[in-house]
């Protein structure tokens, strides 16, 4: 049976006072408790997964193993940023994630997220279950701009030094 993709998840995010610095701009740490909760988010509405039950009673956690994150544009206070999250790989206890985020058509940040999926009760690598990752593949995208690409496009070459 084939299932067609509903990725990306999307949300919508209002920065506020608290996600700035004085300058009124997202302070970059920010965006990870920004991306966090995009993965409640799609735990919640995404995949029907009440995310409180999966970390209190299922005793099962998503911590972030690697993250490469590129901000493109600064996202100000008072702004809505669309978040897009997709699947990019599956792994047997990992879980790869683009995320976008998006102020109007203005890409603002790209990141790359790798998850893994741990025992609570004492931290040890569990294999994604076959349930799960069925939910998972349901937001699998594999074309989805890698984090990163788009500024490798952007950065500037560096003069080399000279010995």
């Amino acid at each position: 049976m084939t299932t067609a993709s509903k990725a990306p998840f999307r949300a919508e995010k209002l920065i506020r006072f608290h996600h700035c610095d004085p300058a009124g701009i997202v302070f970059y740490p920010q965006y990870f408790v920004l991306f966090h909760e995009l993965l409640e988010d799609w735990f919640d509405r995404g995949l029907g997964i009440d995310y409180a039950e999966f970390v209190s009673r299922e005793r099962r956690g998503l911590p972030t193993a690697h993250i490469d994150c590129d901000f493109v544009a600064p996202s100000k206070i008072g702004d809505t940023v669309e978040m897009r999250l997709a699947v990019r790989r599956i792994g047997n206890s990992s879980l790869t994630l683009d995320v976008l985020v998006h102020a109007g058509e203005e890409l603002r940040v790209t990141a790359r997220q790798v998850l893994v999926l741990i025992s609570l009760e004492d931290g040890s690598v569990l294999p994604i279950p076959p349930a799960l990752r069925r939910r998972f593949a349901l937001y699998q995208q594999p074309e989805t701009p890698a984090a990163g690409a788009r500024a490798e496009r952007a950065r500037p070459s560096l003069p080399r030094r000279r010995p």
